[in-house]
């Protein structure tokens, strides 16, 4: 793996340069330092010494000369680093739409079905159904162990001592105690008699 030797200082030379006199015409100092020469060509390099590169920036205008549609485009161009980019569904055409729209309507059709099964619930174990995260129909079973489940993360001992969790706790037991309440009994299956030999 080849590691690029970084300068010391700011305007320590170039160790790069190709040990060639300076590009101003006249000078004889060592062209040290690199300067694209122009906007369209910015891997093409003036190699100049340190005075005439500081003169050569200070006049570089990268938009010199562009409209301001064409600045605005080249902006545009650069948050994309220069590569294209197309708006949504606009390469695969109408078939692109009608999948992201496909991928839309489940998440939503989910949501409806949720919204339509808690709908049916009886209106008194809505609101402790929702506290609990559960979904009607639901058994004394299942109601159980989410109870468990949610009384162990929000318990003030697993959580410091914090009072909002203590606070949580407590509508989490005020819901449990409601289903527990309303919900039937779940009969265990009689065990089969055994048959007489």
């Amino acid at each position: 793996m080849s590691r690029t030797t970084r300068r010391v200082r700011a305007f320590a030379p170039d160790p790069d340069a190709p040990g060639q006199p300076c590009d101003m015409p006249g000078c004889l100092e060592a062209g040290e330092y690199r300067a694209p020469k122009s906007r369209d060509h910015l891997r093409d390099f003036h190699w100049f010494c340190l005075a005439h590169v500081r003169a050569y920036n200070a006049g570089w205008d990268f938009y010199k000369g562009m409209s301001p549609g064409e600045i605005e485009a080249q902006l545009r161009a650069d948050t994309a680093w220069q590569r294209p980019s197309w708006p949504l569904g606009s390469l695969g055409g109408h078939a692109a739409e009608m999948k992201l729209d496909e991928e839309l309507r489940a998440f939503d059709l989910g949501a409806h079905a949720a919204r339509r099964a808690a709908e049916q619930a009886p209106a008194e174990l809505r609101d402790a159904l929702g506290v609990l995260g559960l979904a009607w129909p639901v058994t004394r079973t299942a109601a159980r162990n989410r109870y468990r489940e949610l009384a162990k993360k929000h318990h003030p001992d697993a959580n410091g001592g914090d009072k909002a969790a203590e606070e949580r706790l407590k509508i989490i037991n005020l819901a449990y105690a409601n289903l527990r309440a309303k919900l039937p009994i779940e009969r265990r299956p009689e065990p089969a008699a055994q048959a007489s030999a």
